[in-house]
């Protein structure tokens, strides 16, 4: 009888856990420019590591995309997505188009790389079938690496910032039958302008107060803190570098650090938030259900 009675308290407790994480609020990590460095790809390996499942958008413009590729392929845990890149930010480390200075010349500078920022780009005389004829190039890139493709999004927000950009998206992800990200409905935030001080503290805070009936995006930028990164300088963001401080690596060093610490860990754990990836969403609502955001 005692053990009768064990087995249902049991059978109760684990079913008590099952409707908990049933209900939990969804979050959806998003985990951005892996294969812009080896120090950003291996801070991606760290997290694919403890097994959550998350997503992670690969830059396939840039020079470290195959190691992104050969590491991903080992975690079929992590949705993966195509950032779709028309910017180069780095001071001294810059990346051009997979097609090439002379097949695209519009959307690049006199160098051969692409502008480091929106409003150069915007000021550029870039022709919209040169935009068209790169992104392209870069998802046939990466369905050609082996990997399964779920959706695609935008470094920086460039490729959305007009109307007649974010209609090249829409186009292109019904061409290759891929989702696109916040067009689901997600709850988006980012922590890129939080202090490195607070931002682990307002994570936390964020995941305290998710809203229940949305999927909750969080975009995150991690990597380890290496020399590489140290030497980083965001030529558009002047409050990530200094003479003084790498805070390029301190910014994304510490949003690594929120993700593989205990206290995320356990609410993954204990079902308090349930994980969901774009791979999730795209079998869940279908991609005819997809919605430009608002903004």
């Amino acid at each position: 009888m005692k053990k009768m009675l064990f087995s249902l308290f049991a059978a109760l407790l684990l079913h008590t856990a099952l409707q908990a994480q049933k209900n939990a609020p969804q979050v959806l990590l998003r985990l951005d420019d892996n294969g812009m460095n080896h120090a950003v790809t291996m801070a991606i390996q760290q997290v694919a590591a403890t097994g959550i499942h998350f997503s992670s958008s690969v830059m396939f413009a840039c020079p470290w995309y195959q190691e992104a590729v050969a590491m991903l392929k080992k975690y079929p845990n992590v949705s993966v997505g195509v950032h779709l890149v028309l910017n180069s930010e780095w001071k001294y480390y810059r990346w051009g188009p997979v097609l090439g200075q002379t097949a695209v010349p519009s959307i690049v500078d006199s160098n051969g790389y692409f502008y480091p920022s929106t409003k150069e780009f915007l000021e550029s005389h870039y022709k919209l079938e040169d935009v068209e004829n790169e992104l392209a190039a870069q998802i046939e890139r990466a369905l050609r690496s082996g990997l399964k493709i779920d959706y695609i999004d935008y470094h920086m927000g460039t490729a959305v910032s007009t109307p007649e950009l974010r209609g090249i998206i829409e186009k292109l992800a019904k061409r290759y039958q891929l989702g696109i990200s916040r067009y689901f409905g997600e709850n988006y935030q980012t922590m890129f302008d939080v202090s490195v001080a607070d931002k682990k503290k307002e994570f936390l805070k964020r995941l305290s107060a998710l809203q229940p009936d949305k999927v909750n995006l969080q975009v995150l930028h991690v990597a380890q803190a290496t020399p590489e990164m140290n030497a980083l300088v965001d030529m558009n963001n002047k409050d990530q570098h200094s003479a003084s401080q790498p805070l390029v690596a301190m910014h994304r060093s510490t949003e690594l650090g929120m993700v593989l610490s205990p206290e995320f860990q356990r609410l993954v754990k204990t079902g308090a938030i349930k994980l969901v990836t774009y791979k999730d969403l795209v079998a869940e609502k279908g991609l005819e259900s997809m919605k430009a955001p608002a903004q």
